[in-house]
């Protein structure tokens, strides 16, 4: 009996050991099924992009992005603004219109302007009022903006000094960090009064050093004087001594006032221009050239403080406001290359090197429009680079480099827009001439790309740009040795 009870005992035994290996084969393949799925889901997760803005994860974006073979990444420029704090338009900011080759982004501060093909980017600030006064900024992207779709993109370098944002793209990992101006010195906040300082400078311009780790600070409640630091280690980079810092975003140095005398700093804390003007601007970043201003008269400086025009003339600059349609980007220099400056009651222009080109002869620059109902105010016909100068109600149109094309004889020099398209038209002895035709007529050709102080496209009418009271003949007349033709009323007979 016993012997019996053993045997079925050992039996159950087996059945259960047979049970519980069977259980732990199970439990094993299931644990292992686990790891191998966590792993593939890691994996997945890993290999997928992941988007992230001040910190919190945005997979929206993706859809406004375009990665090519080569590597270039493209951001839609439109799309993204309002996930960066940004309203958006077709056009031009100073030309409103639907051009859809053209768009720009607006914050509470500040504009930036795109154009397609183009790899330069327009900003103007539009909140206080900074040393680049109406005067709009210019910055360079690597790679031109493009179209896709009917929407303009550009890179992710573009979309970093449109937006004043940090953008960083972890290939490697797959991630992309947006974080916003706002959002990073909200972040340096606290770290800035550890560092001993008690404010970070409240201005949007001043600001943007954070995006190239830096930021403009104030060192005592009492005493109205700022320094820059190194947002990282806290080490002062320009010491906190001066009445007043302005950040030049585009050159990277600072404007710097003390006993209301105004220099500038180099980042690591050079100076390069001396505390010796009244005021300074910013006049063009490419050829490193400044507005100063010493008691009431202004002159033009370079980045090492080299005078380039002595600092005793009345007036430096158009007031482009009169030429709103004309889309002048820089008051200061006008197509890309002249500088028109006032002596007493005269104007006369000058070069980027300083060199006079015309004499003070001119008592105005551009035309007021007062012929007829549709035109325009003209300072500059944009896609032949010609600047409208007059004297005693008389006009001319002198080029790029100074040269008078048409001399001093016309009666008005106008614009007009007829269904989005720019005509420019000038009268003489009651003819009028379609300029553009005009210059083409007589061997003036067309610049090689449209002045970077406007963006309006060539007339292009039917009637290849003529109007049909335009006239032509062989009567010439000249000022500085240069021959143009216009109808002196003597010969009637119409081309």
């Amino acid at each position: 009996m016993k012997l019996a009870e053993n045997s079925f005992d050992e039996k159950k035994t087996d059945g259960s050991k047979k049970v519980a290996k069977i259980i732990l084969a199970i439990i094993i393949v299931l644990v292992v099924a686990i790891i191998g799925i966590v792993i593939t889901m890691v994996y997945i997760d890993n290999a997928t992009l992941k988007i992230y803005v001040d910190g919190n994860m945005n997979q929206k974006i993706k859809d406004y992005l375009i990665f090519e073979d080569n590597g270039n990444v493209y951001v839609s420029i439109r799309d993204i603004a309002p996930f960066l704090g940004y309203k958006s338009y077709s056009g031009d900011y100073t030309d409103t219109s639907e051009d859809k080759s053209k768009c720009y982004v607006q914050c509470e501060d500040e504009v930036a302007n795109f154009t397609l093909n183009s790899n330069k980017i327009y900003k103007l600030t539009t909140g206080a009022t900074s040393s680049i006064g109406e005067n709009y900024e210019y910055f360079y992207t690597d790679k031109p903006v493009i179209a896709r779709d009917g929407k303009l993109y550009t890179t992710i370098e573009g979309i970093e000094k449109a937006f004043n944002i940090s953008f960083t793209y972890d290939t490697g990992k797959k991630r992309m960090y947006l974080y916003t101006m706002p959002y990073l010195i909200q972040s340096y906040t606290n770290r800035v009064m550890d560092y001993g300082y008690v404010e970070i400078q409240n201005d949007f311009t001043n600001h943007k050093t954070v995006l190239n780790n830096m930021l403009i600070v104030k060192k005592d409640k009492e005493k109205n004087q700022y320094g820059v630091i190194d947002v990282s280690t806290g080490e002062a980079l320009i010491e906190p001594k001066y009445d007043a810092i302005e950040y030049l975003q585009d050159t990277g140095d600072f404007l710097v006032t003390s006993n209301k005398k105004m220099g500038i700093l180099s980042k690591n804390g050079d100076m390069r221009v001396q505390l010796l003007y009244d005021s300074i601007q910013l006049l063009d970043s490419d050829a490193g050239l400044y507005l100063a201003k010493r008691e009431n008269k202004y002159g033009i400086i370079d980045i090492k403080g080299t005078i380039i025009v002595h600092v005793e003339y009345d007036e430096i600059g158009v007031d482009t406001t009169k030429f709103a349609k004309n889309n002048i980007k820089n008051k200061y220099l006008l197509m890309d290359s002249l500088i028109p400056i006032r002596k007493d009651k005269y104007w006369g222009i000058f070069d980027k090197t300083g060199k006079q080109l015309l004499d003070f002869e001119y008592d105005t620059l551009g035309y007021t429009a007062s012929s007829n109902k549709d035109a325009l105010n003209l300072l500059v016909v944009p896609d032949y680079n010609m600047l409208v100068v007059g004297r005693d109600k008389k006009y001319a149109l002198i080029n790029s480099s100074g040269e008078v094309k048409v001399p001093l004889i016309l009666d008005d020099a106008y614009m007009t827009i007829n269904s989005g398209v720019k005509h420019y038209y000038m009268n003489f002895n009651d003819k009028r001439y379609d300029i553009e035709q005009y210059l083409d007529d007589v061997g003036v050709k067309p610049a090689s790309s449209s002045s970077s102080n406007s963006g309006n496209g060539k007339n292009t009418n039917s009637t290849g740009g003529k109007d049909t009271n335009t006239t032509t003949s062989e009567n010439t007349s000249s000022s500085n040795g240069n021959n143009t033709k216009v109808d002196s009323g003597e010969d009637d007979t119409e081309e």
